[in-house]
């Protein structure tokens, strides 16, 4: 083994990541998203929602942390979301909108204490994509309601899926 290679194996034992999810948390994800794009490909209207994809990920790989639990979930993406619809209302669609709604739910959601990455995605949204008025209350409180309640129940009733939600005085890992 040459230098170079001894070097990239630290860096990536130092920057990589380990973590893998059980095959339960796999197939949740896979029911859940499926669900998202039958509704969608159905006529109910825009379900499939890429940071819906990201919210799952992090209930998966990271149910420890602060913006895995329940109230940042939801919270953090109802408040992103409507953040980013009002915004639409006030100062209508297009990229620089979506850039001051993003910047907004940065500083709001961490505030607020309901910071999850997703809900900055969210706030995005209605700008970039026009999902219409209802968007929050149609889409996003549903699937976020739906994604932390049946990520507890599933820790719950399958060895090997991640125990959500944790207590924020355990340790994460």
């Amino acid at each position: 083994m040459n230098g170079g290679d001894r070097l990239a194996g630290r860096v990536l034992a130092c920057w990589g990541t380990a973590i893998s999810p059980s095959l339960p948390a796999w197939l949740w994800m896979a029911g859940l998203l499926g669900a998202l794009a039958w509704i969608d490909h159905s006529g109910g209207g825009v379900f499939l929602v890429p940071p819906f994809a990201a919210t799952l990920t992090i209930l998966v790989y990271l149910p420890g942390v602060a913006i895995a639990q329940p109230l940042a979930v939801v919270c953090g993406s109802v408040a992103g979301a409507a953040l980013g619809t009002g915004l639409t209302a006030l100062l209508g669609f297009g990229p620089g909108v979506a850039m001051v709604a993003a910047l907004s739910a940065a500083i709001v959601l961490p505030l607020l204490r309901i910071f999850h990455p997703p809900g900055i995605a969210l706030a995005m949204y209605p700008a970039l994509l026009h999902p219409g008025a209802w968007f929050t209350v149609e889409v996003v409180l549903p699937f976020t309601l739906a994604a932390v309640s049946s990520a507890a129940l599933m820790s719950r009733l399958l060895p090997g899926f991640p125990r959500y939600p944790r207590s924020m005085g355990a340790k994460a890992g």
